[in-house]
């Protein structure tokens, strides 16, 4: 159990310190990758993304929901190999909506305030991962995982 304790406390700290990540999907077999401003659920089991519906990542999350964020601690720097921490996400993303998305829209805008005006366009959606296992790799090769219960 510590070692998922400590490991969770690494998705925390890892998901509440940065503000940016990249998004994997899948086009017709071809993974695709964006970057995303995100923001994650107390309990760390959703990740909260926007994006336009006119966009081809959300095209492809229609087609296939199955996604892969990775968010990380680099700075570009020798250092990194030693004190950068990267975690991956894997689960499905959705579209949501109704009283849901105004409660999911509060965590998001707690995170990015400055997004109000792009996550409330009529033409954006607000999209929730359902975290199914987390990723964790430290010091460049030092690997662990968490499944997320449903």
């Amino acid at each position: 159990m510590k070692d998922t304790t400590e490991t969770l406390a690494v998705v925390r700290n890892l998901l509440e310190s940065q503000k940016l990540a990249v998004l994997s999907t899948q086009d017709h077999g071809q993974p695709y990758c964006n970057l995303i401003a995100i923001a994650a659920t107390g309990d760390l089991k959703y990740l909260l993304f926007a994006t336009t519906r006119a966009t081809r990542k959300y095209a492809n999350l229609m087609a296939d929901s199955r996604v892969a964020v990775l968010v990380d601690s680099r700075r570009n720097d020798v250092t990194d190999f030693t004190e950068a921490a990267a975690l991956t996400a894997l689960g499905k993303a959705w579209e949501v909506q109704g009283a849901e998305r105004q409660q999911l829209l509060t965590v998001y805008l707690g995170k990015h305030p400055y997004l109000e005006g792009f996550v409330t366009s009529p033409t954006c959606a607000l999209l929730r991962v359902k975290v199914e296992k987390y990723i964790v790799v430290t010091r460049f090769q030092e690997v662990r995982e968490v499944q997320i219960p449903a």
